[in-house]
């Protein structure tokens, strides 16, 4: 009976040691992750901080552009809308003097 139970205490050490072992490898690997990607957010935004300002001029024209195009359709797509509307309601009125015209001929 001890011999079992000394056996099961054993066997279950081993198996929170390989655990232990393969938890402290898988944190290894995210840590080494998590550096690169640090690195990454650090070259991006010193590459933007070096960003010259004529480039940084254009790319605020470009989306004040952007902005006013779609302003521009935005305002033109409510111009079509309003023009729309009574052309419906004059062709539905102009429908019966059709039919009355064709009748009188």
């Amino acid at each position: 009976m001890t011999q079992s139970v000394s056996f099961r205490i054993t066997r279950t050490a081993e198996d929170v040691a390989q655990m232990l072992n393969a938890l402290s490898q898988r944190l290894v690997k995210l840590e080494q992750r998590l550096e690169s990607l640090e690195l990454q957010v650090r070259q991006q935004r010193s590459e933007a901080e070096t960003m010259p300002a004529e480039e940084r001029q254009r790319l605020d024209a470009v989306d004040q552009l952007l902005l006013d195009c779609q302003e521009l359709l935005n305002s033109s797509e409510q111009t079509t809308e309003e023009v729309s509307e009574p052309v419906c309601v004059l062709s539905h009125d102009s429908t019966p003097e059709s039919d009355h015209e064709v009748a009188a001929a």
